[in-house]
Parts: C-alpha cells; sequence; structure tokens
C-alpha cells in the first residue's frame, strides 16, 4: 500500500515538472486604450495568464496620477490557427482595478472580456490586437460613484523569454 502511494507520488511530482517546465513566460506591451506592459506565463498550452500595469498613468493634466492594472486569463480557441492563415483567435476574462490620487481621485473596478487574434512571427516574437468590454465600477472622483459600460482596444506584442 505505501510502496503504491510512493510510486503515485513520484509519478504526479514527474508530470508536474515536466508540465512546468514546457511552460514558456512572456514579456510584453500594447497601446490603444492607454500603454500597458504586461507579464505572461503559459497555464497550458492553449491558456495563459497575463499580469498587465497600465501607463496611461498621469492623463497628461498634472493635477492627479492615476495607476491600474489588470489580471487577465487568456485561452485559445484551439484547432483554428491553420485555418485563419496562421492568426490564432483567443478569448479571456479579466478584472482591471484603477486609482486616481489628486485632484477628482477616485477607484474604479473593471471586470471584462476579451476577444483577440495572435500572429506568431518568428519563434521568440507574436504579435497581437485585442477588445475588452464590461462594466466600469468608479466609486469617488468628479462624477461621484457610477457604473458605466467600459471597453478598449489593444495592439500589441510578446516577446518569449529564454
Amino acid at each position: 500500500m505505501l510502496r503504491g502511494m510512493k510510486k503515485t507520488l513520484l509519478g504526479l511530482l514527474a508530470i508536474t515538472a515536466v508540465s512546468s517546465a514546457s511552460a514558456a513566460s512572456y514579456l510584453g506591451g500594447s497601446v490603444g486604450s492607454g500603454a500597458t506592459l504586461h507579464y505572461q506565463t503559459d497555464l497550458t498550452g492553449a491558456s495563459a495568464m497575463r499580469y498587465g500595469l497600465n501607463l496611461d498613468a498621469t492623463n497628461f493634466q498634472f493635477n492627479n496620477l492615476a495607476v491600474g492594472g489588470s489580471v487577465d486569463y487568456l485561452g485559445d480557441f484551439v484547432g483554428t490557427g491553420s485555418a485563419l492563415g496562421g492568426l490564432t483567435p483567443y478569448y479571456g476574462l479579466g478584472l482591471g482595478a484603477g486609482v486616481v490620487l489628486g485632484e477628482g481621485g477616485g477607484v474604479s473596478v473593471y471586470p471584462h472580456g476579451t476577444l483577440g487574434l495572435r500572429y506568431n512571427v518568428t519563434d521568440p516574437l507574436s504579435f497581437f490586437v485585442e477588445g475588452n468590454v464590461g462594466p466600469r465600477i468608479t466609486i469617488g472622483g468628479t462624477n461621484a460613484s457610477n457604473v458605466m459600460v467600459g471597453s478598449g482596444v489593444r495592439l500589441g506584442l510578446n516577446y518569449r523569454l529564454p
């Protein structure tokens, strides 16, 4: 009984080591609805997590500072890349948050859905275009508290880390 458990645990550890060794990590950025820097890591061959820092930070008003970020789960629509000439469509769910300090300060939360297309140019480099939409919930600020529909569009690139 104990020997069987040891074999099972060793087998699970081996599978975990192989699957985490094949996970790729990326650094990238995008422009569009703000400028973003992000870190992305593969969960599987067809899904990833992306952690972004939104850099449309100053709002170009110089009397406040806005900082935001988002965490997004991304999944490929599997089996569609060859039919679309190398473009890989993907979907995602994410949560963005931001804070504005200074005049008109407030906090916002942005749960959103994402649709995008990715194209692998070379082994380490890929480009993407994506759009997202969801409710933007704001507390404080010049408009007091409100809920409205938010949206965004991005054009970006990913560089696979060695």
